[in-house]
């Protein structure tokens, strides 16, 4: 059965993008040949949406990132060098930010209110 799930970013600065990831972020990697890193993840969690008439269309995929203190996370990463393209939003479901990464792409960064 399923053991785990595996996550991509295509990017135009994927070399650019794999430091940020292991220098910025923190996450270690695995080098499976040529610089190739494969990074280990955090823990995870999966969700599916219904579309709606303003949100993205029906097969759209997107990968974000959720921490405990959002305030703290967004401080470390700022003094990594992160860059942040807009200040820390209440979604309902959780206080949400973004990030840039390398590549002309945003990531989100949320801080759930859900429990698990």
């Amino acid at each position: 059965m399923i053991r785990g799930m595996h996550a991509m970013f295509y990017s135009s600065e994927a070399g650019a993008l794999r430091a940020f990831i292991k220098d910025k972020l923190g996450l270690s990697a695995s080098d499976v040949g040529d610089g190739w890193l494969i990074f280990d993840a955090p823990e995870a969690d999966l969700g599916v949406h219904p579309t709606e008439d303003n949100g993205p269309p029906s097969g759209t995929c997107d990968i974000s990132f959720y921490c405990d203190d959002i305030e703290s996370t967004v401080s470390e990463l700022k003094r990594r060098g992160v860059e942040f393209s807009q200040g820390i939003e209440d979604h309902g479901y959780g206080l949400v930010t973004y990030f840039r990464v390398p590549g002309a792409f945003k990531v989100q960064l949320y801080q759930p209110r859900y429990k698990k």
